[in-house]
């Protein structure tokens, strides 16, 4: 819960830099528990069919979340809220809260209706290279999970409220018990009705997994609403749409949703392309792709959520200043995102196997998982600073040019994906190293049969599509950069210290292989954080000597303490 000095605080009030750290403390609860929980789904559900089939049927219900959740109310929700917040129209802002969060409730209702409903058809479209036992398992967890992802919304909603009133931490700490509520299915069912079972009991394993998640949504969902209520007293749910805050809400809401349908559609149709891929490709973008978000999460989308409503609150008018606070935030995401990318690509094995590499979970698992996420790392850095320029745009009340991007940035990674996945998927990871297994170039899937048949040994069809993912990020950068350039003025990668911050990073990964062969007799769980806090002391060593104001910040603090 926010503690009591947060609570009594004039809401207009508090440092940026601040708030960014609020925000990044409880997302990094949140991943951390994000991360456990993929641990115990590796340790228990392995990288096989019941990880494709719940990484498939997740993906399904979740268009809910994210065509409605965070992302949209960000762009169109607290932009109004706040500047009604900052005019003293609290009664107003009110009203607007409530009428939000009725119609949201209403909207989520008949979806989620419809999902259970059509789950069927749905999956068979989506997945349309599922069959048989992996088909009829998604099917069934649709059906399941679809009611609790509505729950998300409204916890998204909540979000929303709370950021405008600069009330950060719990909003992005409250995923911790969806996290934990997911973990601790698995651990009990896992050690007791399921223990030491196939592949029927890693299914049934997966069912109950579907129930700890919606039992997880109310939770999240819960928690908040105190706080929420308590901000908004007198809170009134009622899905009206005449008022003037309302339509700009709804005006704004329209092309956002319009921008997440056409990222959805990308999601959708990686989960398309990975359903014609060997069983556990799906799997492996599930696991690399937990590691991709968490830097994203943690600095992209902490310091952008932070900036909203302050942007908001300030208009486009003081474009310096505004071209300002944007480089001092795209210094510190490059600052911290750029050697994740490299720690990524250069140890991302070592960090894979002290997560996951337990259990069900082999050293085979952990190649293909690795290599899959170095795909994934080409375009971190561009998908971190990405969310502080969506940012830029929506608190100027631009939201129709995230979306335009939004849909170059799918035709760039369906494009480049179709055609890495289906050479890639002949490509196995072997104890030798990489193998052909199949006639190159290729330009169809491999037989159902082959397929279905296991990947044995792991095959890297999924690093195709996040190569391609890697490369639209940069696509999407630029295009961003160069729209936010107009509208604000000029502002420098990595906040003008990207060079600088290039630098630093070379030596820390120049110390990352060189240390990496002297942890080959550790465990997993010895190595990693070995040669992770050697490097980053590098890291920081070096970005201090090049004067970085991130570096000189870190180490003040900790010589401070």
């Amino acid at each position: 819960m926010p503690d009591e000095a947060e609570e009594t605080a004039d809401p207009a009030a508090g440092s940026t830099g601040r708030n960014s750290t609020l925000v990044a403390a409880g997302i990094l609860l949140s991943r951390v528990s994000g991360v456990a929980r993929e641990s115990a789904v590796a340790a228990f559900l392995g990288n096989g069919l019941a990880v494709d089939a719940f990484t498939a049927a997740l993906r399904i219900p979740n268009t809910l979340q994210n065509l409605l959740g965070e992302g949209v109310l960000s762009a169109s929700f607290i932009p109004v809220y706040s500047r009604l917040l900052a005019e003293g129209r609290r009664e107003e802002a009110g009203r607007l809260a409530g009428a939000v969060a009725g119609l949201l409730a209403l909207l989520t209702g008949v979806l989620a209706v419809a999902g259970v409903v059509f789950a069927g058809p749905i999956t068979r479209v989506i997945a349309f290279g599922y069959s048989g036992e992996r088909l009829e398992l998604t099917v069934r967890l649709v059906r399941i999970l679809t009611p609790g992802i509505g729950l998300l919304v409204l916890s998204a909603w909540c979000l929303g409220v709370l950021n405008s009133h600069r009330r950060f931490f719990l909003a992005y700490v409250a995923p911790v018990l969806w996290n934990v509520a997911q973990i601790a299915v698995l651990v009990t069912l896992g050690l007791t009705a399921y223990r030491g079972g196939g592949e029927a009991a890693r299914s049934s394993l997966a069912v109950g997994l579907a129930w700890g998640t919606v039992a997880g949504g109310l939770l999240q969902f819960g928690v908040q609403v105190p706080s929420v209520l308590r901000l908004v007293p007198g809170l009134r749910l009622r899905a009206e749409t005449r008022s003037a805050p309302v339509r700009r809400v709804l005006g704004a809401f329209g092309p956002v949703v319009g921008a997440r349908g056409v990222v959805q559609l990308s999601a959708y149709f990686d989960i398309f392309l990975a359903s014609f891929l060997v069983i556990g490709a799906p799997a492996a973008l599930r696991y690399s792709q937990v590691l991709y978000l968490l830097p994203i999460s943690l600095f992209g989308m902490s310091i952008a959520a932070a900036e909203l409503p302050e942007l908001s609150s300030a208009g486009p008018a003081d474009r310096r200043a505004l071209a300002r606070r944007l480089d001092g935030g795209l210094a510190r995401i490059a600052f911290f995102v750029l050697p994740t990318a490299v720690a990524y690509v250069v140890v991302g094995d070592l960090v894979v196997a002290a997560l996951f590499q337990r259990g069900a979970f082999g050293p085979a698992a952990t190649m293909q998982v690795w290599i899959v996420l170095a795909g994934y790392a080409v375009g971190l850095p561009a998908s971190g600073a990405s969310r502080l320029y969506q940012s830029a745009l929506y608190g100027t009340g631009d939201a129709r040019t995230p979306s335009r991007v939004a849909v170059v940035r799918v035709a760039v990674a369906a494009a480049v994906g179709v055609l890495l996945m289906l050479q890639l998927d002949r490509v196995g990871v072997t104890a030798g190293g990489l193998a052909q297994l199949g006639d190159l170039p290729a330009l169809r899937p491999l037989p159902q049969a082959v397929r279905t048949a296991g990947a044995d040994p792991p095959r890297l069809g999924a690093l195709g599509l996040t190569l391609a993912s890697g490369a639209a990020a940069w696509v999407e950068l630029v295009l961003l950069r160069r729209a936010v350039t107009r509208r604000i003025g000029l502002t420098g990668l990595g906040g003008g210290f990207f060079g600088r911050i290039a630098v630093a990073t070379a030596a820390a990964g120049g110390a990352a292989l060189l240390l990496r062969p002297l942890t080959g007799g550790l465990p997993p769980l010895l190595a990693a954080p070995s040669v992770l806090t050697a490097s980053g002391a590098v890291y920081l060593a070096a970005g201090s000597a090049l004067r970085l104001p991130e570096a000189l910040a870190v180490r003040r603090r900790l010589l401070g303490r």
